[in-house]
């Protein structure tokens, strides 16, 4: 998905928030804000993907501000509201495929860009897929041996953990996360702090939000290549992998929190989606 005439702003929201957590050094936060805003002028166009100028912003402030994690103390806020959160919630779900997996994208209503209250809201305010392609992919689950389920948020983890303990009774699944760590996105730190055991982990092998294949390693491209099955959580991996062509493996879960996301989906804003593409 190319970025839209509005993702300009959002980038440059993007700089700012991701200076102002990476240090309170004032002299190094308006030296990262200043680089963080030439590469985004440098780099954004309709042509360009967001995705790949969000990591060069990321890459950065990190270095100016000699910070590895902007987002830790956020990624740690959102970890204890999530735990929080599911216990709440998670009884009200079926516990079946189709239930867990709303479960799974509810999760998905916690992002950075969005305050608490709202995003306590949307999540008390339950799930209802305005495009449901569960079945098809259910279906498909039944007769796959090896699925990779590419994780969003750090807080989600506690969401996805009965989706893919599901998921485990018919496939070997491989839960994806990043390293190093970009913005909110899960690391396995963030999980050994959660708690949260997820089986088989491994990573994209790079600071990119979503996943852009031509940054990842060679060993997460192996993966990508060999999976029968690929859930993607989150709008950063539709934004980048809904530029492959469409094969029929990968089911886009995620709620579509920004205009560009949900038009390019074709569906309202702050919609839920779980998309067989």
């Amino acid at each position: 998905m190319k970025a839209a005439s509005e993702c300009y702003q959002c980038l440059r929201r993007l700089v700012y928030q991701a200076a102002g957590l990476a240090t309170e050094d004032e002299g190094l936060k308006a030296e990262a804000i200043r680089e963080g805003l030439k590469v985004v002028d440098e780099n954004f166009s309709t042509d360009a993907l967001t995705l790949a100028i969000a990591t060069k912003i990321h890459r950065v402030v990190k270095e100016i501000t000699a910070n590895p994690d902007p987002y830790r103390s956020m990624k740690d806020e959102e970890i204890r509201i999530s735990r929080e959160l599911s216990k709440e919630i998670s009884p009200a779900y079926p516990q079946d495929f189709k239930g867990y997996l709303a479960l799974s994208a509810l999760g998905n209503a916690i992002d950075f860009f969005r305050d608490l209250d709202t995003i306590k809201r949307d999540i008390r305010g339950g799930v209802e897929f305005v495009v449901d392609d569960s079945d098809k992919f259910k279906k498909k689950l039944e007769k796959a041996s090896n699925v990779l389920f590419l994780a969003d948020n750090a807080g989600e983890a506690f969401f996805d953990l009965p989706l893919v303990q599901r998921m485990e009774r018919y496939a070997r699944v491989t839960y994806v996360v990043k390293d190093p760590p970009v913005q909110d996105d899960a690391t396995p730190e963030d999980l050994r702090i959660a708690g949260v055991e997820l089986g088989r982990v491994t990573t994209t092998g790079t600071a990119t939000p979503g996943v852009l294949l031509h940054l990842s390693s060679v060993e997460f491209n192996r993966e990508f290549a060999a999976a029968d099955l690929i859930l993607a959580k989150g709008m950063g991996h539709y934004e980048g992998l809904s530029e492959l062509p469409p094969d029929g493996r990968v089911l886009h879960c995620l709620m579509a929190k920004c205009r560009p996301v949900a038009d390019s989906l074709g569906v309202p804003l702050n919609s839920y989606v779980a998309m067989l593409r």
